[in-house]
């Protein structure tokens, strides 16, 4: 696999996961003004949902972030299998650098 290859996978493993995690944070602000008129002390599905979401995003991301560079390391890839994971956590974190700059400025 070719460098330019990589990093395209390292970026679209990245902004998939950037998306899903956006659309998670808007579900879990939306499903709580759905609980908000109810009485949380006495209600345990919301964290029963919380718990769910959790569980689901864990599998959804660590299937972005580690699914190709597994295939790849088992694929005798070994090289290109660390240089895809090292580029998608970087860029995941260039992300997470954007968007808190962004929410500072606006």
């Amino acid at each position: 696999m070719k460098n330019n290859q990589i990093i395209k996978f390292a970026v679209l493993n990245a902004l998939g996961t950037y998306i899903y995690i956006s659309f998670v944070g808007w579900f879990m602000f939306t499903i709580s003004k759905f609980f908000n008129g109810k009485d949380n002390n006495q209600n345990f599905w919301p964290i029963v949902i919380f718990l769910l979401v959790f569980v689901l995003s864990a599998a959804v991301t660590g299937s972005l972030v580690l699914g190709k560079p597994i295939f790849l390391w088992f694929s005798d890839q070994k090289k290109e299998a660390v240089k895809l994971l090292i580029y998608t956590i970087g860029i995941i974190f260039l992300l997470t650098l954007l968007t808190a700059l962004f929410l500072m400025l606006k």
